[in-house]
């Protein structure tokens, strides 16, 4: 159980895999910063939900890829709450994806969107965590959990490559920035969802229905399924548990 004074940081926490973590986080104890770039009202609406559950939240906008916002939203998050209130726990869920297509008709643009998002905004916030949380910086630990995608192994031929290409580069980022930080009380690991019922699969074209036939559950997963896990890996429950990909995906 986290202390009652520590805050978990959950980019992209507005919707999908982000807010059912938010509600998880804070049936576990967390008090819980959301993260969102453009639905201001998805995001106050969850922030609500959690007040509801006795939680303190705080809705904080801002677009990871940009690293002026992220400075901003981690100093906007330093000066919240009570004096003695710690930055504990990030999980990095705030990402995008594009249209199915083939590599051979994709463009720059959408490249660099999915590496600035998925990659570089990964990059950013792990850095201003780090700074945060680690003791060589006289903070207190905490844990870190990044969301990949089983895309990253599999590379999602003739769907997006480049999608699972940025997934492959936060596995990387997860295993060695583990071992980078473990020394300094901070653990790092990796939840890797398979197909899940969110939006963000509906806006690549992906047809869900002949998807979930590929998985030997049978079925598509659940935004609560991922986020328990993500939750686990917070906890302290996890405590020997570091540079893990977790693979939450039905057997796929």
């Amino acid at each position: 159980m986290p202390r009652m004074t520590a805050w978990v940081l959950i980019t992209g926490g507005s919707r999908g895999i982000g807010a059912a973590t938010a509600l998880c986080c804070a049936k576990a104890g967390w008090d819980v910063a959301i993260n969102f770039a453009q639905d201001s009202a998805a995001a106050e609406a969850l922030a609500a939900r959690l007040h509801g559950l006795g939680r303190r939240a705080l809705t904080l906008q801002a677009d990871v890829a940009d690293p002026a916002q992220v400075a901003e939203m981690f100093e906007r998050l330093d000066a919240a709450g009570e004096p003695g209130a710690r930055l504990a726990g990030l999980v990095n869920s705030a990402g995008v994806v594009a249209p199915a297509a083939r590599l051979q008709d994709m463009d720059m643009a959408r490249w660099r969107r999915l590496f600035d998002v998925n990659v570089m905004g990964t990059l950013l916030c792990c850095q201003q965590a780090a700074r945060r949380m680690s003791t060589a910086h006289g903070g207190a630990g905490g844990a870190i959990v990044n969301l990949s995608s089983r895309a990253a192994e599999f590379g999602s031929a003739g769907i997006y490559v480049d999608y699972a290409a940025t997934k492959g580069a936060v596995d990387t980022l997860t295993k060695g920035l583990a071992r980078e930080l473990i020394g300094e009380g901070i653990r790092v690991n990796a939840v890797r969802p398979g197909i899940i019922e969110t939006d963000i699969h509906a806006q690549s074209g992906m047809d869900a229905a002949g998807a979930a036939a590929s998985i030997p559950i049978q079925r598509l997963g659940r935004a609560d399924e991922v986020a328990e896990a993500i939750a686990w890996l917070l906890s302290d429950a996890a405590s020997y548990t570091v540079g893990a990909l977790l693979d939450v995906a039905g057997g796929r």
